[in-house]
């Protein structure tokens, strides 16, 4: 069970620990240039049982290098850039801008290595890291800096129906125009010595991992290694205004229920991390 967002305020900071020290959270996913990054490294420390990743942010977030260095992909703000479609087709059609994406992406992994925590896996900020630039980035960069877990946002379709209920047309269609891809995804990855996730659950449900969510993913769990990923906060906001309407203290608050416990221990769910399948 992962958090996304480690470091993005102090509230997701916050509720990530209390989740952790009281709940089912066993991994948190960095945001390393972000506003609580610090914060997040300290109760990171404190709390070494916590499995830390690195969260990946090539769109809609704070980056690590200087405006005048990545020119090319941030905004006027010096923040980068929202528009995931626009995104993508400039690291595609420019040339210079897939260099400064190269350099931002290697800095946040030496950002990252600068803590001193642990690099128990790599994934990214809303699943960028399926564009197949960022991909071949990741796979390029990340050994160098001890990469040794991925994730594959791959949701199977019929198990996410069954845990939730609802939305049959945008689970069924999406995980199917991109089954090819994950496939490649995962093919590359093992073949690179990474380790990778089977499944993953809360893409279609992103921001509304509720106490029903984890109980519904729970009895559809397919044979493998799923990962269950979350964006708790305390305070009911995670200080990301494009995620205005999530459910962060209904997340927290599945997280440290007892009942989602009981139901991971009587359906025989191992609770790990990475680096318990590395």
């Amino acid at each position: 069970m992962t958090g996304d967002d480690f470091g993005l305020s102090v509230a997701v900071n916050e509720a990530i620990e209390e989740a952790h020290a009281r709940g089912i959270l066993t991994s948190a996913s960095l945001m390393i240039g972000s506003p609580a990054a610090a914060d997040a490294v300290e109760r990171a420390r404190r709390n070494p049982s916590l499995r830390v990743g690195l969260h990946v942010v090539v769109v809609r977030g704070a980056p690590v290098l200087a405006r005048q260095r990545i020119d090319r992909i941030v905004d006027r703000e010096g923040m980068l850039r929202r528009d995931l479609v626009r995104a993508s087709f400039r690291w595609a059609l420019d040339r210079k801008a897939r260099a400064q994406l190269h350099d931002e992406i290697e800095a946040q992994f030496e950002a990252y290595r600068a803590t001193g925590l642990s690099l128990d896996h790599v994934d990214s900020h809303n699943h960028l890291h399926v564009h197949p630039i960022v991909f071949d980035l990741l796979l390029e960069i990340g050994p160098r800096y001890g990469m040794r877990a991925l994730r594959i946002p791959d949701e199977p379709a019929l198990a996410s129906y069954r845990a939730a209920g609802d939305r049959f047309f945008s689970r069924a269609v999406w995980p199917l125009f991109l089954a090819p891809w994950m496939r490649r995804m995962r093919k590359r990855a093992r073949r690179a010595g990474l380790v990778t996730n089977d499944f993953v659950f809360g893409m279609r449900d992103s921001g509304h991992v509720t106490r029903d969510r984890v109980h519904g993913y729970v009895r559809v769990l397919p044979e493998g290694v799923s990962e269950i990923y979350a964006h708790p906060s305390t305070n009911g906001a995670n200080g990301d205004p494009l995620a205005a309407g999530y459910d962060h203290a209904g997340e927290l608050a599945a997280l440290v229920d007892a009942g989602v416990r009981r139901a991971i221990d009587e359906a025989g769910v191992e609770l790990v991390a990475y680096g318990d399948i590395a």
